[in-house]
């Protein structure tokens, strides 16, 4: 089936297909109350929208969520979802694309699931969202392009709908959302920890998280926020709910996992390249940790829809 930017409503409506896998199609509505779409059957490409102005209200599955201005929205394939402006909202404003996504955007989506193949980033915060924007500008412009001369210059307020036939029109579209995906989950408004948590102990989880298979130790992780071995391994403890050894491995095994979503590596290159000395234990804890050996994780492991 051939489609292109022709082809496609200028306003999305109940019972209008999403765009058929293979393609990365980008666009901007601005919509006016009454706005909806229903697919019972979901779609076979992922959905992301991005809210610049207005409510939105998406569901997915049993699953939903309301839309607000930076609030990144993810919908995996083949679940049922709807959308549209949320009751109550003047308008919505938005961005949409849909792809295949990129296997290794799933660990940064992850830790927003809500269930059923629904991913919520939270609003980022108001200096990125320019950088944002002028990504999706980059992408609507890169999907245009039809492989001869430059690509296209964004051009803000001619946006349109977008569909990236030809390879390369579609890896430069990938890219700059790849670069949003980022952006998004990166500086979202989480609070992973409470209000009350000692800044010398956000710190040291910062260390960990920063570079998980360093060499770190209770001594070295204490030296570095000027505490004593003991009051440290303590108060970690006692604020984060596990123990800095604890919370190296979890780390380890994230990032353990993230390199086996998006590289070739052999397993045992990655136990190294996250700290693990011995990749029989390494084998053990992942096991323990995502149900399945590292191996088995590379081939099967993926959000729903993936």
């Amino acid at each position: 089936m051939t489609v292109s930017a022709d082809g496609l409503p200028g306003t999305a409506a109940p019972a209008v297909p999403a765009p058929p896998p293979g393609l990365v199609v980008v666009g901007r509505y601005d919509q006016p109350p009454g706005y909806r779409v229903d697919r019972p059957r979901g779609a076979d490409s992922w959905l992301f929208t991005w809210t610049t102005a207005g409510r939105g209200r998406l569901r997915h599955g049993d699953a939903g969520t309301g839309a607000g201005p930076g609030d990144l929205v993810v919908l995996a394939p083949d679940v049922p979802h709807g959308y549209g402006v949320e009751p109550g909202a003047g308008h919505w404003e938005f961005w949409w694309v849909h792809c295949q996504a990129r296997p290794s955007w799933r660990s940064w989506l992850r830790p927003y699931g809500t269930g059923a193949g629904l991913y919520v980033v939270p609003a980022t915060p108001d200096a990125v969202h320019g950088r944002v924007e002028a990504a999706f500008h980059r992408m609507l412009a890169d999907a245009r392009w039809t492989g001869t001369q430059a690509p296209p210059v964004p051009v803000p307020g001619a946006e349109g709908v977008a569909v990236a036939h030809g390879t390369a029109a579609r890896e430069l579209a990938l890219c700059a959302l790849e670069e949003i995906v980022l952006l998004t989950a990166g500086t979202a408004r989480t609070t992973p920890h409470g209000p009350g948590v000692d800044s010398r102990i956000r710190r040291a989880q910062a260390l960990i998280d920063a570079d998980p298979a360093a060499a770190h130790t209770v001594r070295s992780l204490a030296a570095h926020v000027a505490l004593s071995p003991s009051r440290f391994a303590h108060l970690f403890t006692q604020q984060l709910g596990r123990s800095p050894m604890r919370a190296l491995r979890e780390a380890r095994l994230r990032h353990a996992a993230r390199l086996l979503e998006s590289t070739d590596l052999s397993v045992e290159r990655v136990a190294a390249a996250s700290g693990f000395a011995s990749p029989f234990h390494f084998n053990r804890v992942f096991r323990e940790r995502y149900g399945t050996p590292p191996g088995a994780y590379r081939v099967h492991g993926s959000m729903v829809g993936g």
